[in-house]
This record gives structure tokens, C-alpha cells and sequence, in this order.
């Protein structure tokens, strides 16, 4: 890494070089920390020791304090940022308008659309020399004189509205961009971290941190900028984004005291100088590297630059994007404003398994694939008819020879037919669906910003809609986290309510006092209210503030104690993690004896006490059978009101005895003498029983997992309405359910799950294993016949692997850490469950908007091809020309998009169950709506063709001669194609088949306007377009008739929905979701190309609507390059061979301390399957015979299932064979 940091002092040194001059005011220079940052452990120490002495020396050179920090004065944060640099990446530049202009050219229908045009142009330039028209046969009769002035508008005409859809096209991406940027920003200014400045701790944006700074770090931070430890207690961070191993590294100041951006905090707490920020912090120096080495890529690049255009509105993702660094250790980066990480993206996407697509997109995607097909038969049909009808005619009825001077005619009628044939394509494809997605999609993550859902991947949005199962936290989440101690079992008494400070022995309140006040994190602490008469701030740990609390209740200061007790001077902590679930605090005293202050889960640390305080304070002996006599007095009817219990206790360590074992924390916790257990309530958030109610109501059942007490957590169940008396519902807690699901040997079976998770509804005491064995189970499960899409929400460090195996996981905005956040992909800002439900019912809305604009667009989809193509094949002239199918396009592609995807959500939408997985998206009552509008429309517009001379007593329009003026007969039959699509546009907004399409249509202003607007533009383009768009003029009378006969579509509407769908059992429903979604390991393996279904049936030759589906993938590609970039040794669900194998990866090594109590059980030998990464060098099990079995079995079963869904042709399909 020491080499790869110099040479990009190449790129980011440079700027500095003018201002070094400027180091004269500190003692150390930006070079000089560069290269400290760079040395590891001893190396750095020693360093550390040779040049500064110690930390201190480094905190005097920076002119910085190690306990009051920067005196946070302006002009010197000012300076420190000029001379250090600024805690900032610099983003990637946008893409500018006209590369996106550039980049909707590539549809290949427009490409097509654009040479047909040129062509004709050109033609209709060319003036056949001299030669006698007659011998042409009847073809080139018309008007002489105006040919050569109007041929040509046809071409530019068709040419205009291309640029036309080009523009809105690359508008909307444009402005998608933008969204996305501000959403960016947005996240950024909302993420701060916790300095000290003029003695005060103050939570600051990370953009702001400077050099010298003293910063706070605690379990589950992300640490934004390089620095050295000067006080630390128990910490271990975890450095496998920087270096790939995968052990957490602790950090103390005699052994290892550098500490790293980019990097997570596993356990413990302490503080930093800061020493490096923005571009020369180690993240900042890989990316300088990465944008420089981009540049030289660009040219290689441009294929790749497509799905560019697709990560960019990744920005709503935290750019902590990871990037190849180049030693092949996977390089995590930073929340620092930075796109730079997509370029990385771009290199190693190749060599990333693959995400399954969403579940709409696969259904999307076979869709639109299964349309384009269609569309590209008729239209490849309809030309040679039209080819084969005039040569037919011309040489072979009329006996012509073929004459050199008519060839350009002839040629120029077999563009015509080319055209004809290429707009009858152009309507056939579905190139509004992207568009409708995006825009539903865009629209809807920007009103839930509004509703506190903060959405970081675009289709968890949709995903949402389909969820069947939400596990939620209690704490904070269903409760108000406001913790407060409300009953208290001191001195042998229960107060049901806090007793005056007079009632207990002075002892016992003076071992409480200390041991609250020291034997917690000093970053939790009661502030005074903001406003006068408000509750006091809670800032920090919940619980530890409760205890806190607790204190001032007892007239009682803790800041007195941690003033005479400073955090320096704690001579060893162990942090709470979720092994433990307890916290210890050890004092040296001045005569050389020992102190140690625990508190933790009453029934773990009360196993753990021999004695307990008496009435006068003195410790007398406590029996196991005395404890069990508290379990059941005291602990159990407190956790049956809904209280968590928390129990206090000390042991003392007498000084003519050696010093103790620190490292061995389980000879050092026990023994413990108990000094209280408290009651701590957190009252449900009123709202929340409410919100359950919906979500029950919806088909979605909500599971709680908490790490509380089992009677605590069946209480709360109780009062949020999870659980409802009298039903059997189970309440488990994590070692049965784990007793449940394991075989003899410990190995976690599905079919035991399976026979437990449908009935189980709180599980307690869980640790986040179980959490993630609960939500890997439920997925996998087979037991329901939808495959279950579940929620989670989370917010401690510990839930990052249930959040990322989830389907949905939502991260609390407020009380989450920055690793939960990360593993996300809706943060909720308000940390409450409603919100959760505002989600389910975006997700539903965003499927419905879908299934609407569906409906619509298949109707003229249907009855455009057919007319165009009966018109072709039986008047040699398609009814709609060119311009007119180019005009029906923009209305049902890109406007009704607009209109019909952004339809508000309603109540209703929570009345009906989720539609699952397999779901087709065109339901029966769909189709008998696309087909029996497509029936009425049919009628109407073959009527007017045939007939419609005859009604309207004016000249037939048909077997018109090649430049022939427009003709009102055509006028007319274009004007109430037109007219039907207006009225079906109101049709469209319901889609389950009721009655009235007219509720709360205003609404929604956007449709209003749209459809306004339509009317509006139709009116111009018959009325004033004239031969461009091959209209003429047309009479009032022949208007209202046009109207009139649109209108009909309404009614037309309500006799559909008389007929009842069951009795239609003919109808298909189209649209299913690929059935298989997983694609194993090895398919990836073998074709490293990112190939999926839909694209191995385009290779086979229709690549021509290739790039409209390009717009739908798209969309999901962000969310692809993303997750497989984000904690790139925790694969996605699919490609895992064994159950536990996320806890080999890095980020969530839970490190079993105490062996003996079962949380997690003996399994983790097997948890190292064989899923090696590039560099984390993975210790290997010692479990081998599992791990061969495990694999082999997933392998077989894996290629079973997706050799179903594979082509004989595919790379897979072979694979299958040969295995």
C-alpha cells in the first residue's frame, strides 16, 4: 500500500506544493502525516516514538488539545482546512445534457426511424431524368407540380419527431440525475460525527471535520477520516475494507494505535486526533488513484459508460461505494461527496456474481421481450406484403417491364413500405415501460422522503409492495425509546415506584452511583430540554440514559463522579456487544486493589452473583436458589409489564493478591456481588398498535425480534397487537428456537424451520445469528406456495447481515449505526414503524401505476399494429402514416407514463393481500379490459375506413397515389383513433375492475394536464398540420363526431366491467416473473458477461428493440452494481452455501468470548464454506466434510433449478450436461 500511496502524490500532492510555506504555523506537515498514515502497527509506533514522542507530541504539533480539542474558532478551522485539505472527495462531473441527447440516440428503433427518413429525403430530391411517367404504370400519378416542393416533409417530419422523443428522453434521464444529486447531498449534510471543540462534545457534518480535530469514536461508527488513537477502551475495529483480513484488529495505544478511514468500529469506544481527511486520508488516496486511472480507461470504457448513465442515480446511496485498490484488497469508501467509486464499479462489475433481478424487472423484462418479438414479426410481415402486392401488381397483372428510368419510383415506394413497416415496430414496442418505471419509481422515492422513508436503492421501493413478513426491533421502533426506570429491586425491597434517596443504605447508593456513572459509555448523557417545559435530551446510549435517570431521581449528580474519575483513567473496559450482553468497568484504587462495575441482562449477569447487598448495605451469600426465587418475584412480574430488567453489580479485587487476567473476561466477571436490578419501561409508540393493524390487515405479518427478556417481549407483543390473547401463537427465545431448528449434529435443517417460523411471532433473547437464521429461513422456505418477501428493520452494528439478507431492510435513520445504514436500503428518518406501512403502501402503489400504464399502453399497442398492418395489407397504405403512429407513441409512451405512474396512493391500497412473487403483471381483469377495449376501438376504426366515406358523404381516401394531399377520410379515421386513446386514458386508471374511473381524478393535477394538454396539441395537428403530418382541415360537426365516438370508450368501459371475469376462463394472464430467479454460482463462472434471460433470447437476432429494455434494466442495474459492490465477502443470499456463512465475512465476525453461554452455538465451524474472495484469505475450517457436502448438495440442486428456465443454446444448459 506504501507504494501506492507515493505515486499518487503524483495526482493529489500537487496541489499543495505552493502552500508549503504555509506548514511554518504547525510543527508536522501534510507530507510528513501522509507518510505516518501509511505505517501500520509497530512500524507507526515506532515512528510515532522517533519524531513526536508519543500522541501528545502529535496533538501539540497540530496545536490541538487531547481533552478540549480545537478551540473551534473559525479562522483556525479555516486554516487547518487550507493547509490539510478538506474532508471531502470530489464528486465525478455529471453527465452533461447532450451526452444523455446522445445516448437516447442509441435506441436502435431510432436509428432505423432516422434512416428511413434520410432515405426518403434524399429521394424525394432526386428528379428521375425526363423519361415518360406513363410507362411506370399507375403508380406515379398526383399532383406533378407539388411533388418536389413536399415530398420532403414526410422525411423531416419523421426526423422532427425523433428529436422530439431524443429530447424528452434525455430530459427526463437528466432530471432523474439531478433528483438523485440532491438526494445525495442531502444524505451527506444529514451524517455527522461526534468532535470535541472548547471542551464541548458537539456532533458535527463529516464534511467539516479538519485535521487536529478530537474525535469520538464508538461501536458501530464508520470512522471518516485517518487518525491516532489517544485513549481507547476494549476497541476493535474491523479493517477488511482496507486490507482484505478479515480478524478485527484491536487497537490500543502501546501496540497498535493508527486508525483508518473507511474502517467500522466492532466493540468498544475512545477518542483520535485526526491526522488525515478527504483525498489524503488512506480511502482519499485509493480514490485519487481510481480517478486517475479512470481517465486513461475512459476510451475502453465507453461500453461500459451505457450502464453509467444507470449508476449515476446510485447517488442515493451513500457513495461509500468500494473500488478495487490496485493490491486487490477490496478498498471501502468513505462518505465522503464522492462518485469517483462508480468507476471502480465499472472494473470489478466483471468480475461480481450477480443479484437476481427485482421482481418486477424480471417481469418486465420477459414481457417487453415477449412484445418485441410480436412487433417485429407483424411489422417484418407487413413489408414484404406491401413489397410482394406492388411488384405483384406492377409487373405481373399490369405486365410492366422494368424501366432504368422509373427505378428511383420504385425505389421510393419500397421506402414508403419500409416506413409503414417501421412505424408499425415503433408502436409495437413498449419503449414507454422504462419509462413509466422510472418515473414511477423516481416519483415515489421522492414523495416518501416525505412519508421518512429515505430510499438508497431504487427497487426496494417496488420490492416493499411485495413484502408478506416485516421482523421488526422493539426497541425504538415499535417503543418510543425513551427509557426510563420505573420499578427497582434495591436492598432486598421491590419499589414498585423510585424511592426517595433516604430510603436506601448509604452504601448501597454510593456503590450505585459509582457504578451507573462510571460503568457506562461517557458519550451517553442527559442534557437540559431544548425548549422550556420539555422532557430532558437523552443524548447516547437509551439505556444508559435511563440509568442515568435514574441518579437524578436520587438527587443524585453523575457528572460529579465522572469528573473525579475521568475517562483516562478507566484501567480496562469490556463493551457491551451482543455476546456479552453486558458491560464491565474495572477502577484501579490508589491503595493497588481492584474494582470492577458490570451491569448487563438481569438473568445473565445475576447467574454470575455469589452475594448480594443486604438491608444495611452489607453483601451477604445469594444461593442459586435464592436467585431463582428473584427470577420469579422480582425479574418475571417486572418483564410481564412490558419492563426490561437490567441488573448492577461489583466485585472487588483485594490488593496483596497478583493482578488478574485481564484477557480472560470469564474468570474476572463472576463472582460479582449484586447491588440492584432496575425495571426500565419504553413505552409503545402510541401509533404503532394502529399501524400493525393495517399491516395485518394487508396480508403482511409482523414478527418481533429483540434482544429483550421473553415476558418483556410477549407484554409488548401484547400491546402493540402482534400477539392477541387466546391465540396460539409461538414466543420463543433464542436458545430454544435454536434447539428447535438444529439436528443432533447442530446443523441448522430448513424443514425445522419450516415447521416453526409460520407460527412464530416474538422471539427474544435473540442474537443477531438467530435474527439472520429467521430471515434466511423464512425466504427460503417453501412451506407457503408464494415464496415470502421479507422486512427488516435494524440498528445496531449486529443487524447488518439480517438487514443485507433481507429483501427490504430498513435502517433507523436516528438511533442506527452507520454499518446498519450501509447495509440498508431504506433508511427511516423518524425511526418509526408507520412509516414502514407509508412504504408498503408506495411499493403497491408503484406496482399498480405500472399495471395501469400496462393496460393502456397494450390497448393501442393491439389495435395500432392491427390497423396499420390490415390497412397495409388491403389499401397498400397504412391508415395511420409515419407521423401520426410517431404522435400516438409520444401520448402512450411518454406522456401517459408521466400521467397514469404518478398516481397518489390510497387507503384502499392496504385492503388487499400482497401479490407475491409469481403474479403475472397483466392480471385477467386486465386483459379482458386490453382486449375488450381493443375490440370496441377495432370496430370503430375499421368502420370509418371502409365506410366512413359514405357516413360523412366525402371522398374516399383510400389507394391513394404516393404524393397524394392528405385526405379528410384519413383525417378523420386518425382523429378518433386519437379520441379513443384520450377517454381509455381515464379507463386506464382502474385496474381492478371498478366501476367508477373518475375517483380522485383531480387529485392528480399531472393527469389533468396531460390529458388537457393532449387534447389540446390533437387539435393543432389536424386543424393547422396540414401535408406534414397528413391532415387536413376538419368540420365542427366532424369533431364532435370524433369526440362523440371516443366518449364511447367510458361507456364501453362500464359494460366490460358487467361481465364477470370468472366466467372468462379462456383469457391468458401474461407477464410472469421468471420462475426460477436464482442463477447459480457457476453459470456466473462460466460466462462472466452479465447475461441474463432476456438477453440471451435477443442475441439471437432482435437486438433492434434491445435498447428500450436497456432503459428497464437500467434502473436495477444501479441497485445491481451497487449491492455487489457494497460488503463484497457477504454475497448475496444465492450464491451462499451454507447458513452461517456470513459470519466469515469481515464485517460481522461475531467473536464468541464467553464459550459457555450458548448464543451461538457450535456451529461456526462450518461457517467457512468455500466461498473464498479475491484477497480475504479466510482461515479454512476445520469442518471440512460438511462443507464438501453442503456445497455439493446446493451445486446439483442450484443447476436443477435454472437449467429449467435455460435455453438448450445457453452456456448453462451445457454445463448442466456435462455435470
Amino acid at each position: 500500500m506504501g507504494d501506492m500511496a507515493n505515486n499518487s502524490v503524483a495526482y493529489s500532492g500537487v496541489k499543495y506544493t505552493v502552500k508549503d510555506s504555509n506548514h511554518g504555523d504547525f510543527g508536522i506537515t501534510l507530507e510528513e502525516l501522509r507518510d505516518l498514515m501509511e505505517l501500520r502497527a509497530a512500524d507507526a509506533l515506532h515512528k510515532i516514538q522517533e519524531c513526536y514522542g508519543d500522541v501528545y507530541g502529535i496533538c501539540t504539533r497540530l496545536k490541538t488539545s487531547p481533552n478540549e480539542g480545537l478551540s473551534g474558532n473559525p479562522a483556525d478551522i479555516e486554516r487547518r482546512a487550507t493547509v490539510f485539505g478538506k474532508n471531502f472527495i470530489p464528486p465525478k462531473k455529471p453527465k452533461t445534457f447532450l451526452q444523455l441527447v446522445w445516448e437516447a440516440l442509441q435506441d436502435v428503433t431510432l436509428i432505423i426511424l432516422e434512416i428511413a427518413a434520410i432515405v426518403s429525403l434524399g429521394l424525394s430530391f432526386y428528379q428521375p431524368p425526363g423519361g415518360n411517367e406513363t410507362l411506370c404504370g399507375t403508380v406515379a400519378v398526383g399532383e406533378e407540380e407539388e411533388e418536389g416542393e413536399t415530398g420532403w416533409i414526410e422525411g423531416a417530419a419523421i426526423l422532427l419527431s425523433v428529436v422530439c422523443v431524443v429530447l424528452v428522453t434525455a430530459f427526463n434521464d437528466w432530471s432523474k440525475e439531478k433528483q438523485f444529486r440532491g438526494l445525495q447531498s442531502r444524505i451527506e449534510q444529514e451524517q455527522k460525527f461526534t468532535v470535541i471543540r472548547g471542551g464541548q462534545v458537539i456532533q458535527i457534518p463529516i464534511a467539516d471535520i479538519v485535521v487536529g480535530d478530537i474525535a469520538q469514536v464508538k461501536y458501530g461508527d464508520l470512522l471518516p477520516a485517518d487518525g491516532v488513537l489517544i485513549q481507547g477502551n476494549d476497541l476493535k475495529i474491523d479493517e477488511s475494507s482496507l486490507t482484505g483480513e478479515s480478524d478485527h484488529v484491536k487497537k490500543t495505544l502501546d501496540r497498535d494505535p493508527m486508525l483508518l478511514s473507511g474502517t467500522h468500529v466492532m466493540e468498544g469506544s475512545g477518542r483520535m486526533v485526526v491526522t488525515a481527511v478527504g483525498i489524503n486520508s488512506q480511502t482519499g488516496i485509493i480514490f485519487t488513484l481510481l480517478g486517475a486511472g479512470a481517465d486513461d480507461e475512459e476510451e475502453k470504457k465507453e461500453k461500459e459508460k451505457k450502464d453509467k448513465k444507470s449508476k449515476k442515480q446510485d447517488g442515493a446511496i451513500e457513495n461509500r461505494n468500494k473500488a478495487k485498490a490496485q493490491d486487490g484488497a477490496a478498498m471501502e469508501m468513505q462518505p465522503l461527496k464522492s462518485e469517483d467509486g462508480a468507476d471502480g464499479d465499472d472494473k470489478k462489475r466483471n468480475n461480481m456474481p450477480k443479484k437476481e433481478k427485482s421482481v418486477l424487472q424480471g417481469k418486465l423484462t420477459k414481457l417487453a421481450v415477449q412484445i418485441g418479438k410480436a412487433g417485429l414479426l407483424m411489422s417484418a410481415v407487413t413489408v414484404i406484403i406491401l413489397v410482394l402486392y406492388f411488384v405483384i401488381d406492377t409487373f405481373w397483372v399490369q405486365k410492366r417491364p422494368w424501366l432504368a428510368e422509373c427505378t428511383p419510383i420504385y425505389i421510393q415506394y419500397f421506402v414508403k413500405f419500409f416506413i409503414i413497416g417501421v412505424t408499425v415496430l415503433v408502436v409495437a414496442v413498449p419503449e414507454g415501460l422504462p419509462l413509466a418505471v422510472t418515473i414511477s419509481l423516481a416519483y415515489s422515492v421522492k414523495k416518501m422522503m416525505k412519508d421518512n422513508n429515505l430510499v438508497r436503492h431504487l427497487d426496494a421501493c417496488e420490492t416493499m409492495g411485495n413484502a408478506t413478513a416485516i421482523c421488526s426491533d422493539k426497541t425504538g421502533t415499535l417503543t418510543m425509546n425513551r427509557m426510563t426506570v420505573v420499578q427497582a429491586y434495591i436492598s432486598e425491597k421491590h419499589y414498585k415506584k423510585i424511592p426517595e434517596p433516604q430510603a436506601i443504605p448509604e452504601k448501597t447508593l454510593s456503590y450505585l452511583v459509582t457504578g451507573i456513572s462510571v460503568n457506562s459509555a461517557y458519550t451517553s448523557k442527559i442534557l437540559p430540554p431544548e425548549k422550556e417545559g420539555g422532557l430532558p435530551r437523552h443524548v447516547g446510549n437509551k439505556t444508559e440514559c435511563a440509568l442515568l435517570g435514574l441518579l437524578l431521581d436520587l438527587k443524585r449528580d453523575y457528572q460529579d463522579v465522572r469528573n473525579e474519575i475521568p475517562e483516562e483513567a478507566l484501567y480496562k473496559v469490556y463493551t457491551f456487544n451482543s455476546v456479552r450482553k453486558s458491560m464491565s468497568t474495572v477502577l484501579k484504587n490508589s491503595d493497588g486493589s481492584f474494582r470492577i462495575f458490570s451491569k448487563g441482562a438481569s438473568e445473565i449477569v445475576l447467574k454470575k452473583c455469589f452475594k448480594i447487598l443486604s438491608e444495611n448495605g452489607e453483601p451477604k451469600v445469594f444461593r442459586p436458589r435464592d436467585r431463582d426465587d428473584i427470577v420469579k418475584t422480582v425479574i418475571e412480574p417486572m418483564a410481564s409489564e412490558g419492563l426490561r430488567t437490567i441488573c448492577l453489580a461489583f466485585r472487588d479485587f483485594p490488593a496483596g493478591e497478583p493482578e488478574p487476567e485481564w484477557d480472560n473476561e470469564n474468570d474476572i466477571v463472576t463472582g460479582l456481588t449484586c447491588i440492584a436490578i432496575v425495571g426500565i419501561e419504553d413505552p409503545v409508540r402510541p401509533e404503532v398498535p394502529d399501524a400493525i393493524k393495517k399491516c395485518q390487515r394487508a396480508g403482511i405479518t409482523v414478527r418481533m425480534v429483540t434482544g429483550d427478556n421473553i415476558n418483556t417481549a410477549r407484554a409488548i407483543a401484547l400491546k402493540c397487537g402482534i400477539l392477541h390473547p387466546g391465540e396460539d401463537f409461538l414466543c420463543l427465545e433464542g436458545k430454544e428456537f435454536n434447539r428447535r431448528i438444529r439436528n443432533e449434529k447442530g446443523e441448522i435443517e430448513q424443514e425445522r424451520i419450516d415447521k416453526i417460523w409460520p407460527k412464530l411471532r416474538v422471539l427474544a433473547r435473540s442474537s443477531p445469528t438467530d435474527k439472520h437464521t429467521l430471515v434466511k429461513g423464512i425466504i427460503d422456505s417453501t412451506v407457503s406456495e408464494q415464496r415470502q418477501v421479507v422486512a427488516v428493520t435494524g440498528d445496531g452494528t449486529n443487524d447488518g447481515p439480517a438487514l443485507k439478507k433481507a429483501d427490504v431492510g430498513f435502517a433507523m435513520g436516528i438511533a442506527g449505526t452507520d454499518v446498519a445504514k450501509e447495509a440498508s436500503d431504506i433508511i427511516l428518518t423518524d425511526d418509526n414503524f408507520t412509516s414502514i406501512v407509508k412504504a408498503v403502501m408506495w411499493g403497491r402503489n408503484v406496482y399498480d401505476s405500472i399495471s395501469k400504464f400496462l393496460q393502456f399502453q397494450l390497448t393501442v399497442n393491439v389495435v395500432a399494429v392491427i390497423v396499420a398492418f390490415t390497412g397495409a395489407c388491403i389499401t397498400q397504405d397504412s391508415p395511420l402514416k409515419a407521423v401520426q403512429m410517431l404522435w400516438v407513441n409520444l401520448i402512450m409512451d411518454t406522456l401517459a407514463s408521466l400521467a397514469l405512474a404518478t398516481e397518489p396512493p390510497t387507503e384502499s391500497l392496504l385492503l388487499r393481500k400482497p401479490y407475491g412473487r409469481n403474479k403475472p403483471l397483466i392480471s385477467r381483469t386486465m386483459m379482458k379490459n386490453i382486449l375488450g377495449h381493443a375490440f370496441y376501438q377495432l370496430v370503430v376504426v375499421f368502420t370509418l375506413l371502409f365506410a366512413g366515406e359514405k357516413i360523412f358523404d366525402i371522398d374516399n381516401g383510400r389507394n391513394a397515389p404516393l404524393h397524394a394531399p392528405p385526405s379528410e377520410h384519413y383525417t378523420i379515421v386518425f382523429n378518433t383513433f386519437v379520441m379513443m386513446q384520450l377517454f381509455n386514458e381515464i379507463n386506464a386508471r382502474k385496474i381492478h375492475g371498478e366501476r367508477n374511473v373518475f375517483e380522485g381524478i383531480f387529485n392528480n393535477a399531472i393527469f389533468c394536464t396531460i390529458v388537457l394538454g393532449t387534447f389540446i396539441v390533437q387539435i393543432v395537428i389536424v386543424q393547422f398540420g396540414g401535408k406534414p403530418f397528413s391532415c387536413s382541415e376538419l368540420t365542427v360537426e366532424q369533431w364532435l363526431w370524433s369526440i362523440f365516438l371516443g366518449m364511447g370508450t367510458l361507456l364501453w368501459g362500464q359494460l366490460i366491467s358487467t361481465i364477470p371475469t370468472s366466467h372468462l376462463k379462456f383469457l391468458k394472464e401474461a407477464g410472469h416473473g421468471t420462475q426460477k430467479d436464482e442463477i447459480p454460482e457457476e453459470e456466473l463462472a462460466e460466462d462472466v458477461e452479465e447475461i441474463d434471460h432476456a438477453e440471451r433470447e435477443l442475441r439471437r437476432g432482435q437486438i433492434l428493440w434491445f435498447r428500450g429494455l436497456n432503459r428497464i434494466q437500467t434502473q436495477i442495474r444501479v441497485v445491481n452494481a451497487f449491492r455487489s459492490s457494497l460488503y463484497e465477502g457477504l454475497e448475496k443470499p444465492e450464491t451462499r452455501s451454507s447458513i452461517h456463512n456470513f459470519m466469515t465475512h469481515p464485517e460481522f465476525r461475531i467473536e464468541d468470548s464467553e464459550t459457555h453461554i450458548p448464543l451461538i452455538d457450535d456451529t461456526d465451524a462450518e461457517d467457512d464454506a468455500p466461498t473464498k474472495r479475491n484477497s480475504n484469505p479466510l482461515p479454512s475450517s476445520p469442518n471440512k466434510n460438511n462443507n464438501a457436502v453442503d456445497s455439493g448438495i446446493h451445486l446439483t440442486t442450484d443447476l436443477k433449478k435454472s437449467a429449467t428456465s435455460s435455453s438448450p443454446g445457453s452456456p448453462l444448459h451445457s454445463l448442466e450436461t456435462s455435470l
